[in-house]
C-alpha cells in the first residue's frame, strides 16, 4: 500500500504522507517550513478521515482491533519502545533518501522510478520488527489520526512516544544522510580526482 500511495503521489506532492518524512526532507533543506508544515496538517487530517471511514463502514473490526492506535505493548517499556520507533523510522527515511537521491550516478538514472519499492519494502521490514513491540508506528500521522478517532485512555497516554520517537529517528537519517555520507563521498570523490590528476 506504501509502494502505491508514494508512486500515486510523488508527482503532486514528492510522496509526502508521513511527518516524519517531511521533518527529515525539511531538515535536509528538501522542503521549505511553511510547505513542511502544510503537509503535516494534510497529513494528520487524511489520517483523521481514513480512520473515520475505517470506523463508519467497519464498525465491528474497528472495534475489535482498538481502532487500529498505537499504543506500548504489555512488558515493554517506554524506553524500548521509543528506541524501536526510533530506529524503525530511521530505517524508513535514510531509505527514502537514498532512494531518492539525485546525485547518483547516470548509470542509476532508473532509481528514482523505482523509489517506491524500496520505501515500500522498508516499511514492510520496520512493521515485521516493531509490530509487537508499539503495533508500528512510524508515521506520526497515522498514529495520530487512530488515536483521535478511537479515543481512549491508553493510546493518548502513550501516543507522545509515536511523535518523538519517528521525529529523532528522521533528525538521526537526515543528518547522517546529508552531512556524514554526502561530506564522506564528497571528500573521497575530491582526493580520488586530484591522485588522477597526477
Amino acid at each position: 500500500m506504501i509502494f502505491i500511495l508514494v508512486y500515486c503521489t510523488a508527482g503532486v506532492s514528492g510522496g509526502h504522507i508521513n511527518p516524519a518524512v517531511t521533518f527529515g526532507l525539511f531538515l535536509a533543506r528538501k522542503v521549505s517550513l511553511v510547505r513542511a508544515i502544510l503537509y503535516m496538517a494534510a497529513q494528520c487530517l487524511g489520517a483523521i478521515c481514513g480512520c473515520g471511514l475505517v470506523k463508519a463502514f467497519q464498525k465491528s473490526y474497528y472495534n475489535k482491533y482498538g481502532g487500529g492506535a498505537n499504543s506500548l505493548a504489555d512488558g515493554y517499556s517506554t524506553g524500548t519502545g521509543l528506541a524501536a520507533e526510533i530506529i524503525g523510522t530511521f530505517v524508513l527515511v535514510y531509505t527514502v533518501f537514498s532512494a531518492t537521491d539525485p546525485k547518483r550516478n547516470a548509470r542509476d538514472s532508473h532509481v528514482p522510478v523505482l523509489a517506491p519499492l524500496p520505501i515500500g519494502f522498508a516499511v514492510f521490514m520496520v512493521h515485521l520488527a516493531t509490530i509487537p513491540i508499539t503495533g508500528t508506528g512510524v508515521n506520526p500521522a497515522r498514529s495520530f489520526g487512530a488515536v483521535v478517532m478511537f479515543n481512549q485512555d491508553k493510546p493518548w497516554d502513550d501516543h507522545w512516544v509515536f511523535w518523538v520517537g519517528p521525529f529523532i529517528g528522521a533528525a538521526i537519517a537526515a543528518i547522517y544522510h546529508q552531512y556524514i555520507l554526502r561530506a564522506g563521498a564528497a571528500k573521497a570523490l575530491g582526493s580520488f580526482r586530484s591522485s588522477s590528476a597526477m
